[in-house]
């Protein structure tokens, strides 16, 4: 598999991150941005329709049938305004998550927004505050997408999957891969694996209303996976993973591999060729 990186995509990251994004983007601006990059890389965007909700999902314009399918899924976006207010459209400023797929460079790659993303926030079909904050992981929200790989899988006419998600959607890639017989791989970025440890860590509300992936192990432990944090993490830091790899038996622990000198932002998108390469290769 070949792989290359996307200068765009990297000079856009660094931008927003070193400016802080005080001047954050308006939600149609948000979508144009990523129409942009993605674009520049000869892919598409389609909605997936579904219930309750309507997903985004952007793949390559010339796509080759193969038997196996890697679906990205994104964090979760501009979930909050600031720790009290939430946001009312989860579109995010930089969806490190397709900035990722774009640099996996292979046909047969998807990318999938989570729900509300993309779409119209609040405005959008189903779409209400609690899925993208307490139930942010609530099986509607996971089935939905569900169904969103299932199209995505026909279109591609695959046969397995591998899963990849960055932040909150390494909980939805280890969610869905729990409930799913065809999944090869899974791979995390700085995932959120155990939000009951997450919530503790950071002294807010817990997700009432959202499954938890550590709760999943067993449906979990036949699946190869690794799990990338970094090592400066305070989002989403390696205790979280621990927490989640604690739950396995011996024998059956996922692998968790710390990044040194990156957190939760910095600085997987511009070495996403390396590190996957490196690291994933299980």
């Amino acid at each position: 598999m070949g792989y290359k990186t996307n200068s765009f995509v990297i000079s856009l990251f660094f931008l927003c991150t070193l400016s802080g994004c005080a001047n954050r983007p308006s939600p149609t601006q948000r979508l144009l941005n990523a129409g942009k990059s993605a674009n520049q890389q000869n892919w598409q965007q389609i909605t997936i329709k579904s219930e309750p909700f309507d997903l985004v999902s952007f793949f390559p314009k010339n796509i080759t049938k193969q038997a196996l399918l890697t679906v990205y899924f994104e964090g979760d976006g501009l979930a909050w305004l600031n720790r009290t207010t939430p946001s009312l459209d989860p579109t995010p400023t930089q969806p490190i998550g397709l900035f990722l797929a774009l640099n996996h460079n292979a046909s047969n790659v998807a990318y999938l927004a989570r729900p509300c993303q993309f779409t119209g926030g609040s405005d959008a079909k189903g779409c209400e505050l609690a899925y993208w904050t307490n139930k942010r992981f609530s099986e509607e929200v996971i089935a939905a997408t569900d169904v969103a790989v299932d199209k995505l899988k026909r279109r591609f006419g695959a046969k397995t999957l591998q899963f990849v998600g960055y932040s909150g959607g390494g909980a939805t890639a280890a969610l869905l891969a729990a409930r799913r017989k065809d999944v090869a791989r899974l791979v995390t970025i700085a995932g959120n694996l155990d939000h009951v440890t997450w919530t503790e860590q950071h002294h807010v509300s817990p997700l009432t209303g959202s499954l938890n992936p550590a709760d999943y192990w067993q449906q979990l432990k036949d699946i190869p996976q690794v799990h990338l944090v970094g090592q400066y993490d305070d989002i989403v830091s390696l205790e979280v993973t621990d927490a989640y790899r604690s739950r396995f038996i011996s024998g059956m622990k996922p692998t968790i591999i710390s990044i040194p000198k990156f957190d939760h932002h910095c600085c997987w998108v511009e070495q996403w060729v390396e590190i996957y390469m490196k690291h994933t290769n299980i």
